[in-house]
């Protein structure tokens, strides 16, 4: 088979198949897609229930607040105050509903970058597992184990230098990934 992606969708399954010429990044991609496309979900169906459910309804205030909440938390630090929906009354754009573009713009970016977060996660951790699988000569738990404590500890040692937040994250990866291959066994 060529290089290239192809796909296929029957039920509740969505099948990926990607072929980037090696079998550590044909994983690595695949898992990135499929848990990226998880996340990405997740803050569809969180964002639609801060909206829809907690709040009520779309009511022009209602969706104001949920813009200002959402800008707040993405962007915002504690020495920058402003309101970025007066702002965006005074913009000759404002008959376009710019409260509705640009929850929906806020959202998006939200979705994207949870998506490519837990994808890497996933990617790292299913490349991880093939080559310790690969070192090993063996397909068991102590590969899950093995690859969740790198996983967490490269993944923590790229945006920490804290020594005992790195160890923590090693351990925490190795036990979840230790507790999913064990779940695996039981299904």
């Amino acid at each position: 088979m060529s290089n290239g992606i192809s796909g296929s969708f029957s039920s509740a399954k969505v099948d990926v198949m990607v072929d980037m010429g090696n079998p550590v990044l044909n994983l690595a991609v695949d898992g990135f897609l499929k848990i990226g496309a998880v996340a990405a979900t997740k803050v569809a169906a969180e964002e639609t229930y801060d909206i829809l459910i907690r709040h009520g309804s779309i009511s022009t205030e209602k969706l104001e607040y949920s813009v200002e909440n959402l800008i707040s938390s993405l962007f915002l630090t504690h020495a920058i105050s402003f309101s970025f929906i007066d702002m965006l009354k005074c913009t000759p754009f404002s008959f376009f509903m710019p409260s509705l573009i640009v929850l929906m713009s806020l959202q998006l970016k939200r979705m994207c970058r949870e998506g490519a977060s837990w994808g890497a996660v996933a990617g790292v951790y299913v490349g991880m597992e093939y080559g310790v699988e690969r070192i090993r000569g063996t397909k068991d738990w102590k590969n899950a184990l093995v690859s969740g404590a790198v996983t967490g500890a490269l993944l923590s040692a790229a945006s920490n230098r804290n020594r005992d937040k790195i160890v923590f994250d090693a351990i925490a990866g190795g036990a979840v990934a230790t507790a999913a291959e064990f779940l695996n066994y039981l299904t």
